[in-house]
């Protein structure tokens, strides 16, 4: 009961903390974070203790399958070159770069620097979909910063394994057996991933209940995570892939109502566990600091030093690929490779693996080091979400490349103006085939017209109330196909589709059954 009650409290302290962050328009992953830093400092609060597996099993699936959703494969086609340079190079060059820095400044010995190196070395996919779900960049660069965090996991983890190996057995690991863990983790979790979409694919064109679709969509990620494990893949990776291909071709597998309701449940998840995972990063920390060994008093330096490092390192990596952002194939950037470096924050995955390094080495000794590698990064997963995060904002609007809010309240009005005469199209259509009455399809053409002018739209009579829904129900469904037509053209961007398609399944939803 007292673990019951500890979860029911933190549960309404980050959701008190979240909320107030939202009307004070603060990040909220920051708020949280010093939030559970509070809690854990009052004298005789308990020390909180939270098992990797309870993190990777019940807290990442939904967070990793909602980002992956949420990225725009469009966009994404256009950026895949630095995102694979960075997903594979960055990782290596920040693991190595944090190992070599570690073991100058701090008494850990080589392997376990390495093991900090290779748990720091990659973005965390849940504090940047967090941090940028508010901001209004480009899409390209969105994408960029997303996708990076969420397709580098297979390289950091295979660089923690061949590191935990090395410090735990104190032996060699060649990269040929580097290189086949990097194929069966990344390659297995892709396999599985797709599998688990298409097999999810297949029962929801057969479903049309909304609560089983609501089931469905809460059970896809645990069920693909589970099995990639099972198969000792990456399940990270499986979640990810089933997340961006369920993402692209959710609208045609479910009705409007089922995907308001689907949108509903998850906004309420991916709340709830994101407000709880990021106050447990505050949590943690003053209970590691404490089971430090006496002489390991400079770790808050030596984590400072460690995420400046990070950042320089992802500026010099990122400055020539900014050039592959920019429209045109321009010049390098300093804005964008700024705005990038600084969006790459770390979160709750190196705080998983961290936790899951081993007790004892092989020889049943403790593993030395294993509590400063501990600190060490949470204070820099606490650094990168207070610190960046509350300045992220500040950063992307001195940049310059933040949009306009006339920029995106222009372009949506103007797809609105298109998507309205396409169905005023459509219903000239209709009118020469003269397959509808003549007074349903002018009530409706003076509902368009009426957006059009931005008039009160005109009230329906009873009699007519049937035909009245059934032309409305093939307009929207028009005005959905020329709203894909817009985005795949490039004339719209991903934020103002997914706003604009909300506002058809609203409408469809009110209109009820034709």
């Amino acid at each position: 009961m007292r673990a019951v009650g500890a979860v029911l409290l933190l549960v309404v302290l980050a959701t008190t903390v979240a909320t107030g962050a939202r009307r004070w328009r603060i990040p909220a992953p920051s708020l949280l974070v010093l939030a559970g830093l509070a809690v854990a400092l009052i004298p005789g609060a308990p020390a909180l203790r939270i098992a990797p597996e309870t993190i990777g099993l019940v807290v990442l699936p939904p967070l990793l399958y909602a980002s992956a959703e949420e990225l725009s494969l469009r966009d994404l086609r256009s950026v895949w070159r630095p995102v694979t340079v960075l997903a594979f190079g960055l990782v290596l060059a920040s693991a190595a770069a944090v190992g070599a820095l570690a073991t100058a400044l701090t008494p850990l010995p080589g392997p376990m620097a390495f093991v900090l190196g290779a748990v720091l070395a990659s973005t965390d996919p849940v504090a940047v979909t967090a941090l940028g779900r508010r901001l209004a960049l480009p899409g390209r660069v969105q994408v960029l910063v997303q996708a990076e965090s969420l397709f580098n996991d297979a390289t950091s983890l295979v660089l923690f394994r061949v590191a935990v190996t090395v410090a735990v057995a104190s032996g060699a690991v060649g990269w040929q057996a580097a290189g086949g863990q990097f194929a069966l983790l990344a390659g297995g979790g892709s396999a599985i991933g797709a599998a688990v979409a298409g097999g999810v694919t297949l029962i929801r064109r057969r479903t049309t209940d909304p609560v089983l679709e609501t089931v469905i969509a809460l059970v896809t990620p645990y069920g693909a995570y589970v099995l990639a494990e099972s198969a000792h893949t990456s399940g990270v990776t499986a979640v990810v892939i089933a997340g961006v291909l369920l993402g692209r071709s959710g609208h045609r597998l479910t009705d409007a109502r089922i995907r308001l309701q689907l949108h509903a449940v998850y906004a309420v998840v991916v709340f709830l566990l994101e407000s709880v995972v990021f106050s447990i990063v505050g949590l943690e920390l003053p209970t590691l600091v404490r089971e430090l060994p006496s002489g390991a008093g400079l770790w808050p330096l030596q984590a400072l030093a460690l995420a400046g490092a990070l950042i320089a390192l992802r500026v010099i990596w990122m400055l020539p690929l900014s050039a592959a952002v920019r429209p045109g194939r321009g010049r390098p950037s300093w804005r964008i490779a700024t705005v990038v470096s600084w969006a790459g924050t770390r979160g709750v995955m190196p705080l998983a693996a961290a936790l899951s390094i081993p007790l004892a080495a092989e020889n049943g000794r403790p593993l030395p080091g294993r509590a400063l590698v501990l600190v060490l990064t949470t204070a820099v997963v606490v650094f990168t979400l207070v610190v960046q995060g509350l300045s992220l904002a500040r950063v992307v609007n001195r940049s310059g490349l933040a949009l306009e809010p006339e920029h995106t309240a222009r372009e949506e009005d103007q797809a609105r103006e298109a998507l309205t005469r396409a169905g005023l199209t459509h219903l000239d259509q209709l009118t020469d085939l003269e397959s509808i009455p003549d007074h349903v399809v002018d009530r409706v053409r003076r509902g368009l017209t009426a957006r059009l002018d931005q008039t009160e739209e005109p009230t329906t009579g009873a009699p007519a109330l049937a035909a009245y829904r059934a032309l409305r129900h093939e307009v929207i469904a028009v005005q959905t196909t020329a709203l894909r037509r817009l985005y795949d053209d490039h004339l719209i961007s991903d934020t103002t589709r997914r706003r604009l398609q909300r506002d058809l399944d609203l409408e469809e939803t009110g209109l009820g059954t034709s």
